[in-house]
């Protein structure tokens, strides 16, 4: 099952810190969508899955709409 979590128009660190409630919020194992048009967080979602052991299964930029897929791993 997968959770979207829609923080378009928001730009850092808002992006990140919503993404970190929200994947808080889900069962380990589970996918968070993160939508986003922050530029910044094409690294901020990599450094994040990095730091916190999950993993960063999809990263899409279409046109200037990012959309990451992040398994809950911890």
């Amino acid at each position: 099952m997968s959770t979207v979590l829609d923080v378009k128009g928001l730009n850092c660190p808002l992006p990140i810190l919503r993404t970190k409630k929200a994947i808080k919020d889900i069962a380990v194992g589970s996918v968070l969508e993160v939508i986003a048009t922050d530029p910044g967080s094409v690294k901020d979602m990599e450094a994040f899955c990095k730091q916190t052991g999950n993993v960063l299964l999809e990263s899409k930029d279409a046109g200037g709409t990012y959309t990451f897929k992040i398994e809950r791993k911890a």
